[in-house]
């Protein structure tokens, strides 16, 4: 469960770390009352599951009544990324002179939780671990000792964070693993931490992620759930019973059994794609299921391609076949590409029912995803 970043702030708020004056808002006459409480400049900023809220027109600075009111009605009931926004944060403005990132994860490699510290704070994480890796300190964690002071220390300085600011950084990094083990939480991360010219440390953003299986210990946390929820589509999940993340890229992806997904996902990597989404329509799956599975991977606006990746065992082909054939017959035109993967039980059943008019057909894995990234890089040109 992915907590907003208001969600996220509270929680921060109350075991300590630093955060801006902030109101939550519905409304543009409520933005207005915000502003003029908190006083500007004043980030309005969108409270949707997606990354890159900025540079999408999901977060403004306002410097003025005008601005601020005129930039509500912008945000307000947007969609951003495929998310209508129907909340925003107004939050004081910082004069930051670094933005700085700190983060807990698991390293599933290491089988431990790793704290992560950067200078190069305010942009995505993952480009910088790409582009510049060296640019992030490492310092794995033994849960069974918790994260120590001198650890925290140490992969601040190994970051290269100024002196001056330094403890501030270990105390909130300290902070955020307490309360990652204490929340079980899956990850926590402020990008970025703002140090203003008064050497103050300020987390202007909150990423808090909280691990579903454990909400019956976090009761206070389960009960965000329904605020937390994610857009339309996850909604839609619930209502068909899939198991379904929603990820940042334009490979539509749809499979049963989690490996067969997580294998799909990782072969859509390989083949230089990024994948839109985890999206199990589990074993035995009927026609029906498999129409409503399409329905949602079609509904999401950032998928440009889609793969279809089925093996056989308790799940029939033919049914899949029948499925993709229901529906995608009910469109007028087809909105993507879709490219089918068939085997196992009465897969060549279902290969001589799949209407090659609207699909294309592989016959094995890799080539199905190939083909799949490559319809995806054709429709976003």
């Amino acid at each position: 469960m992915r907590l907003h970043e208001y969600q996220a702030k509270d929680v921060f708020a109350d075991a300590g770390v630093p955060v801006p004056e902030s109101h939550l808002a519905t409304t543009v006459e409520e933005v207005v009352e915000a502003v003029s409480e908190i006083g500007f400049p004043a980030a309005i900023k969108a409270q949707v599951h997606v990354g890159g809220r900025g540079k999408a027109g999901g977060i403004k600075i306002a410097t003025s009544e005008e601005e601020a009111r005129q930039y509500a009605e912008d945000i307000l009931g947007m969609d951003l990324k495929g998310y209508t926004v129907e909340k925003v944060l107004v939050e004081e403005g910082v004069d930051f002179e670094n933005e700085l990132y700190v983060g807990i994860t698991m390293d599933r490699g290491e089988g431990e939780p790793v704290a992560m510290v950067s200078t190069e704070g305010g942009v995505d994480i993952e480009s910088v671990a790409e582009e510049t890796p060296e640019a992030i300190a490492r310092e794995h964690i033994d849960p069974a000792f918790g994260l120590h002071p001198y650890q925290a220390r140490k992969v601040v300085y190994d970051a290269g964070i100024p002196k001056d600011v330094a403890g501030d950084v270990a105390s909130i990094l300290s902070t955020l693993y307490d309360l990652y083990e204490s929340k079980d939480a899956s990850e926590i991360e402020i990008n970025p931490v703002m140090v203003t010219a008064d050497r103050e440390v300020i987390a202007a953003d909150a990423v808090m992620n909280i691990d579903e299986d454990a909400l019956f210990r976090q009761p206070e946390l389960a009960e965000m759930e329904d605020e937390a929820a994610a857009d339309d589509l996850e909604a839609k999940a619930n209502e068909y019973g899939f198991d379904y993340v929603r990820l940042s890229g334009n490979v539509g992806i749809i499979g049963n059994g989690a490996g067969l997904v997580m294998t799909t996902l990782d072969l859509v990597d390989h083949f230089g794609g990024q994948p839109a989404n985890f999206l199990d329509i589990g074993g035995g799956a009927k026609a029906e299921r498999v129409a409503n599975a399409l329905d949602m991977v079609f509904s999401d606006e950032n998928v440009d391609a889609v793969v279809f990746n089925i093996f056989g065992g308790i799940t029939r082909g033919d049914e899949v076949a029948k499925g993709i054939n229901e529906a995608l017959e009910s469109f007028e035109e087809i909105p993507k590409k879709v490219v089918v993967r068939l085997a196992g039980t009465n897969a060549e059943e279902g290969m001589e029912i799949l209407n090659t008019d609207l699909v294309d057909v592989e016959a094995t894995l890799e080539d199905a995803v190939q083909r799949a990234v490559e319809n995806a890089q054709e429709a976003s040109q």
